[in-house]
């Protein structure tokens, strides 16, 4: 054998332990479902059904675990050392939360509450590090889901340092009601109250009450009952 190589097997020989580890890893990763695994009950995992205003985890408490939204809505809240409650986020199906978990955080940073009744999977922390360092498409599937969530955040920082309190309403009445390009009018799936809008929005449930009232005189919304946005609420975000 040259100096430095590495011994193969001959015919008839078995493969290193090594060498059958390998295999064995490769076969796993084939036989890997995320979908299946993100949905179902197993080792390291759970599923439970919570109602509205029910919290997930409270901010402050130990961060252990990751959580992946199957049905429901979820709204993360932070409160600051003077008592005072923001909405700092509001995400769907398909969503991870408490992510933090796997970079070490200690503790959650914010509060996870229902805003519509949710059924969430949790993930412990050794479990999913576990999946996505043996996993590829797993790996692939949680960086996907934290590039989108960046990009949103970053949009909602510029959102917040340049545009007026209506812009930002629109934005977000756009964004829960998925509006796209095209002229029509879209309901919002997930109930969603002033106060929350507020919150989200960063100002005043009675600010948010007078665009609420203009962008319907317009006729850019509509609600009795149900909230539906029209597209032609783009226009509010794009004029100077």
């Amino acid at each position: 054998m040259p100096a430095g190589g590495t011994a193969r097997p001959r015919n008839g020989e078995k493969a290193r332990p090594s060498a059958r580890k390998a295999k064995a890893r490769t076969r796993l990763s084939e036989d890997f479902d995320t979908e299946l695994f993100l949905t179902t009950v197993g080792a390291g995992k759970s599923i439970a059904t919570y109602r509205p205003k029910s919290y997930v985890f409270r901010q402050g408490t130990k961060c252990n675990a990751v959580y992946y939204i199957q049905q429901g809505h979820i709204e993360l809240s932070v409160v600051s050392s003077q008592g005072k409650e923001r909405v700092v986020g509001l995400l769907g199906p398909g969503s991870f939360v408490g992510e933090g978990c796997l970079g070490g955080q200690p503790v959650y940073l914010a509060s996870a509450r229902a805003s519509t009744e949710a059924t969430l999977v949790r993930v412990e922390a050794e479990t999913m590090v576990r999946a996505i360092h043996e996993h590829p498409e797993m790996a692939q599937r949680f960086m996907a889901y934290l590039l989108l969530r960046n990009s949103q955040i970053e949009s909602d920082l510029v959102d917040q340092l340049f545009n007026s309190s209506e812009k930002r309403l629109a934005r977000l009445l756009i964004m829960l009601a998925q509006v796209g390009q095209e002229a029509e009018l879209r309901t919002v799936a997930t109930p969603i109250s002033q106060e929350v809008m507020a919150a989200r929005v960063g100002t005043t449930r009675s600010r948010i009450n007078y665009f609420m009232n203009k962008f319907r005189k317009l006729g850019l919304i509509e609600y009795n009952g149900d909230l539906k946005v029209h597209s032609s609420l783009l226009n509010v975000i794009v004029r100077e």
